[in-house]
């Protein structure tokens, strides 16, 4: 039913009555004056149709206009976000994309060697960076208490990339603070923004062995937490060890 009410109907009948006006004429049952007046009278019809669908056109358009109005205001007030929260299932999609759209200099601060243990991760994340041609260098900031597990696990990988010579030599030092971070310049506006996590749950997951990062905070480049976190990661460089 709802597909037969979509029929144009006007237009159905339009077209019946004049076919049937012209075969009516070709069997002389009516006259050509007859013939002619149904003609005018169709045309009408349509012409009349046709109005009454501009004005429907008009008031949708005056609709759509106000619609469109109304959001830009409402977006208008609307603040964007300092940092949008980025949850266990989507945390590793959310790093790669960050590495892949990455420009000029990366600096990871603070970040756990662990996490690169595995050759997935570390492909998808710090080679996905490491390959990025985008990227001009790579520079890590991290406590020395990591030092071995860095230098075991994932240098070996790093030299085995092809870009490896990206990867500047790590800056080791006394970190306190419970935070870890990854900085770089993204996109073709060079707008710089960071992936900010911190250390114990409920954002990682601990482990006898390790921490495991569970949540990070996407930093957008509007914030004053981005200016913030390289001022960290300055004053974390120079009192490296």
């Amino acid at each position: 039913m709802k597909r037969i009410l979509k029929y144009d109907w006007d237009a159905i009948a339009g077209i019946i009555a004049a076919v049937a006006a012209i075969v009516m004429h070709m069997l002389h049952v009516v006259e050509a004056e007859v013939l002619l007046m149904i003609s005018v009278v169709l045309i009408a019809l349509l012409f009349l149709r046709d109005l009454r669908r501009e004005r429907q056109s008009e008031h949708i358009e005056a609709s759509l206009h106000q619609t469109e109005v109304t959001v830009k205001d409402i977006l208008s007030q609307l603040s964007p976000p300092d940092a949008v929260l980025v949850g266990p299932l989507s945390i590793r999609q959310a790093m790669e994309d960050f590495s892949r759209r990455a420009r000029n200099e990366m600096l990871w601060f603070h970040v756990c060697p662990v996490m690169f243990k595995r050759q997935e991760l570390f492909d998808a994340l710090l080679k996905t960076a490491i390959e990025n041609p985008a990227v001009k260098s790579i520079q890590f900031i991290l406590d020395t208490s990591d030092r071995e597990m860095w230098e075991s696990e994932v240098v070996p990988k790093i030299k085995r990339c092809a870009n490896q010579d990206k990867v500047r030599e790590t800056i080791w030092t006394s970190i306190s603070g419970g935070v870890s971070a990854i900085i770089s310049d993204l996109d073709k506006e060079g707008k710089t923004e960071c992936l900010l996590s911190f250390w114990g749950e409920p954002f990682m997951a601990r482990t006898p062995s390790h921490n495991v990062p569970r949540y990070v905070f996407h930093v957008q480049s509007h914030s004053e937490l981005v200016g913030r976190m390289v001022e960290v990661v300055r004053t974390a460089c120079l009192h490296k060890c």
